[in-house]
């Protein structure tokens, strides 16, 4: 596999897990790991985190 297409393939990936978050902080989705109740402002930080590798990502496949 060749390093272009492995960033555009981790930069997919990051973007889905991205529009996730984005949907879960914009519809409500509540989120629950073994009994704990994720907060929102958990998702708007790992939104910003996989916003910035889906596009570092892309940035670096071109």
């Amino acid at each position: 596999m060749s390093l272009k297409i492995y960033l555009k393939t981790a930069g997919a990936i990051f973007l889905i897990i991205a529009v996730l978050h984005l949907m879960r902080l914009v519809l409500g989705w509540s989120a629950d790991l073994q009994g704990w109740s994720v907060p929102p402002w958990l998702s708007a930080v790992a939104l910003v985190v996989a916003g910035y590798l889906a596009y570092e990502g892309f940035r670096l496949s071109k």
